[in-house]
């Protein structure tokens, strides 16, 4: 097997990191999350800076991604035909919940949002169709985590000990297992401010009209937005229209606005 370039290897983790890094991280974070020496994270940052994929706050301290990253795959997630059927039934929902919609598909180990819809309230979520996400925090990664395969959950779960974000972020094995098993039973997931505080996510399967698992559908808001009295219906909305958009895949709809 043809060896791969280390330091091509971490250039990418670097640019990953970043990626989750809502306020940007510094040349000694860097260095501890990627394992590498602070010497060379800064030598990497210095050369994406360069080519114009990372940029610097106003303190000058923290690097994150330009305009130009974000930019340099967005024609590899051009809206595919779930995305295209999804559109129209996710405005109608967020519209009528005020809050945002997302559609996302598993990919290799990590959610990928496909659509997204931005509820009129005034709270903005930071993502958008293409954002890589994790699996085990988020409402999306846990409803494809527990609908994937037995195999590739086994793999998933192997890691042992997953990234803490919020004191709610669910870390260990056996905890996340069991989170599973009750995704399962209940037909939806829960990020109950796991993976941001004072945010709630709530995800369902989709599934194709020959009941094949397709996606998974959420909708996120703050948790005076998604309050416990409100998930049943919000629930029963997600899967209504996650069964509108898998009709509407099957039919050929393209009707992109």
């Amino acid at each position: 097997m043809t060896k791969s370039v280390p330091a091509v290897e971490r250039a990418f983790a670097m640019l990953e990191a970043l990626d989750y890094a809502k306020s940007g991280m510094n040349i000694a974070d860097l260095s501890r999350k990627l394992a590498i020496p602070r010497s060379t994270a800064h030598t990497i940052a210095l050369t994406l800076e360069r080519c114009g994929y990372l940029t610097r706050d106003a303190s000058q301290r923290n690097c994150m991604l330009s305009t130009k990253a974000y930019m340099l795959g967005r024609d590899a997630v051009r809206p595919d035909r779930m995305a295209v059927a999804a559109l129209r039934p996710m405005r109608r929902f967020s519209t009528q919940t005020l809050l945002t919609s997302h559609l996302a598909i598993l990919d290799q180990t990590q959610a990928v949002y496909i659509q997204k819809v931005q509820g009129p309230g005034l709270v903005s979520m930071e993502t958008y169709p293409g954002k890589r996400t994790n699996l085990h925090c988020t409402g999306v990664g846990k409803v494809l985590l527990g609908y994937a395969s037995e195999g590739f959950r086994t793999k998933v779960l192997s890691r042992g000990v997953f990234a803490r974000y919020t004191r709610n972020t669910i870390t260990m094995t056996s905890l996340l297992r069991e989170e599973l098993r009750r995704v399962a039973e209940q037909g939806y997931a829960l990020d109950n401010q796991e993976e941001e505080l004072d945010i709630r996510c709530l995800a369902v399967p989709m599934f194709s009209v020959r009941n094949e698992f397709l996606a998974a559908l959420s909708v996120s808001g703050t948790t005076q937005q998604i309050r416990d009295n409100l998930i049943p219906a919000l629930v029963a909305r997600l899967h209504h229209t996650a069964r509108i958009i898998a009709e509407r895949l099957q039919s050929g709809v393209d009707d992109a606005e």
